[in-house]
Parts: C-alpha cells; sequence; structure tokens
C-alpha cells in the first residue's frame, strides 16, 4: 500500500475536494482520481460517493479515516526515529486560542525553532472550544487551552501555568461609569470578547450576575487586538487575560477597572490525545511549556506557559 495514497486521502478530507487537495499536494487532478481508484481497489471498499455535484465521503471512508491516521502516524514514528535524538525532525501540529497564540505561544515557537530547525511546525489559531476536538480528531499534536469543567475521555489535559485577567476601559470612559463594585447598576457598556467559552469570562459572567450589574449587549469580535483596539477606542470593556494588556496598562492607553476578581487566577491546560506516541518533537515542546505530564517531568527552560 502506498503512503502517499493514504496521505491523498487525507488531504481532501480535510479541504473537502479532490481539486484542493490536488492543489495542496502539487498533483493533477487525474493523479488524485487515480490514487483514490488504486485505494478503494486494494481496500476493497467504496470511499467517496458522489453527492449531487460533490464527492464525499461514504460512511465506510469515515470510519475508515482515524485508521488511516494512525497507519500514517506510525509512518512518522518510524522515520523520525534515531538513536541520537539531537537531531529532531518531524512534523508538530499546535493549536490554541488567538490570545494565547499572540502573547505565549510564539516565543515558544521561536525557542522550537532554534533547538530543533529540522522540525515543521504547524500552528493554528482556534477558538477555546476548538482546542480539545483539534486533539480527538488528530488533526493536532497539542494544544493549550483555558481550563474547563469537562473534556473528551480521549484528551490528557495536565495543567500549565496559570494567569490572572483583568476588566480594562478605555481612559476615555467617564469616571461615574468606572465603578464595578456596587451592586444592582444597569450600564450602558458593551462586553467585548473574542474567546465567549474561555473560563474566565464565564467568571466575570458569573460575577456580574451575583452583582446585579446589567450591560449592553456583547460585541464578539475575531482577535485579541481587535477587541484592544476597541476597547482603546471607547466602544466597551473587556475582561481579558492580564498578560495580554501588560503594555497598554504602562503607557496608559487602557485602565483596568476594579472587580472582587483581581485576585482571582485562572488555570491553563496542555491537551493530547491520550493514545498519544511522545514523539521527540513533542517531548521538546513539553519542556518548553514547562508542562509535566505523566509521561515525566518538564525541564527548567527560559520560555514557559
Amino acid at each position: 500500500m502506498d503512503t502517499k495514497n493514504l496521505v491523498t486521502l487525507i488531504t481532501i478530507a480535510e479541504t473537502g475536494s479532490f481539486q484542493r487537495a490536488a492543489a495542496q499536494l502539487n498533483y493533477a487532478p487525474s493523479t488524485v482520481t487515480s490514487q483514490i481508484r488504486q485505494l478503494e481497489t486494494e481496500l476493497s471498499i467504496r470511499l467517496f460517493e458522489k453527492v449531487g455535484r460533490k464527492m464525499e465521503l461514504t460512511q465506510t471512508g469515515r470510519e475508515v479515516l482515524p485508521l488511516v491516521r494512525t497507519i500514517l502516524k506510525n509512518v512518522e514514528q518510524i522515520r523520525d526515529y534515531k538513536e541520537n535524538t539531537a537531531e529532531i525532525t518531524g512534523t508538530l501540529r499546535l493549536v490554541a486560542p488567538d490570545t494565547i497564540f499572540v502573547y505565549v505561544m510564539q516565543p515558544m515557537l521561536k525557542a522550537i525553532m532554534q533547538k530543533a530547525p529540522q522540525v515543521q511546525l504547524i500552528f493554528n489559531s482556534v477558538p477555546s472550544d476548538e482546542v480539545s476536538r483539534a486533539i480527538v480528531e488528530r488533526t493536532a499534536d497539542i494544544g493549550i487551552d483555558c481550563d474547563r469543567e469537562h473534556f473528551p475521555d480521549e484528551v490528557l489535559h495536565p495543567a500549565g501555568k496559570a494567569f490572572q485577567a483583568c476588566l480594562v476601559a478605555s481612559p476615555l470612559l467617564a469616571p461615574a461609569a468606572r465603578d464595578f463594585l456596587s451592586p444592582h447598576q444597569k450600564k450602558p457598556i458593551s462586553m467585548i470578547l473574542n474567546e465567549p467559552n474561555a473560563n474566565y469570562q464565564k467568571e466575570i459572567a458569573d460575577y456580574f450576575e451575583r452583582k446585579a450589574i446589567v450591560l449592553n449587549h456583547h460585541m464578539k469580535l475575531q482577535s485579541i487586538e481587535a477587541v484592544k483596539r476597541s476597547v482603546r477606542d471607547n466602544l466597551g470593556i473587556a475582561y481579558v487575560p492580564r498578560f495580554s494588556v501588560e503594555e497598554e496598562l504602562d503607557n496608559g492607553s487602557l485602565i483596568r477597572l476594579a472587580t472582587e476578581l483581581d485576585d482571582r487566577l485562572y488555570a491553563s491546560v496542555c491537551v493530547f490525545h491520550k493514545d498519544s506516541w511522545i514523539s521527540p518533537q513533542m517531548e521538546l515542546a513539553f519542556s518548553m511549556m514547562q508542562v509535566k505530564t505523566d509521561i515525566g517531568c518538564s525541564r527548567d527552560t527560559d520560555t514557559g506557559f
């Protein structure tokens, strides 16, 4: 069985079409079609069927897909195996929410690139509630996320570094509107956020409910940078990880509003599949994040999560 055919199958499933898969793999469309036909003949199963104008995975194809991913992962493990692991190769796929990527992951990625330049890093920024899904579906090796009450059974989630969050506003916000300690208030202010399902967002929502502080409707944006810019322009307030606004608080472009949650610590987690083979590149990432897992203890580094 040619593993190139298996890669083509996975690529079609991920891109959603034969044509896009051909473009991504730099194949002619006829080559992709031929590879799938060869694979169907070898396996004696039908992988795709025509639905309208599209070719979609059959039920059997969807059931086979996780097995194909396992085969390719095992092949990668064999290729990556070296007696001398000083020169680490292979692929490392990471996922995290936008805020964590911008302010936490980038230094770690640079450190990995310096220590293991042969490793191919693939990073995707996804909403917080999609991090575990990426691990379950094996589209990522390691994810960083906020802690949450429930995780899928397939996912291990050792604790990462705890962080503080703070309520921030523009210096243009009227002084009379800055009180978020007194109960029973109705404020014509919007909460601006980009991660509505993060643990710290749920905590501030519960805090407002307990205090009977009523705000305008939420404004949901795509990135932490968009959130900060909107708050600086006095379009609303935001409850964000403190590490993401340190610079703005220092230069006065944002101000911190006092709440009873100012000393609250929020847990973060490192997530990975419980059936994962821990590759050398994954071990390196764990050490960079200073995360303790059941595969061993982390080593001290200058970069950590």
